[in-house]
């Protein structure tokens, strides 16, 4: 079974995060990106390499996920 796909703001990520609920912080940009700076806690799978690296970086099929990248607005 699929889980449901939904967005979430940057508000309602920092409450997750504040909170300490459990979740797989994903940055999807490539690896260079989040070695300069990435959110904390989060694993790096760069969306090109996905289908070939996700079942190593998300092993937990059942995981709350957030997966983000970069947007200026």
């Amino acid at each position: 079974m699929v889980a449901a796909i939904s967005e979430i703001t940057r508000n309602e990520l920092k409450a997750k995060m504040d909170r300490g609920d459990k979740f797989v912080l994903v940055e999807a940009l490539p690896e260079e990106y989040y070695r300069r700076s990435h959110l904390p806690g989060a694993v790096n799978l760069p969306y090109e390499e996905a289908a070939e690296k996700a079942a190593m970086v998300l092993p937990d099929k059942e995981a709350d996920t957030v997966v983000y990248c970069m947007n200026r607005t």
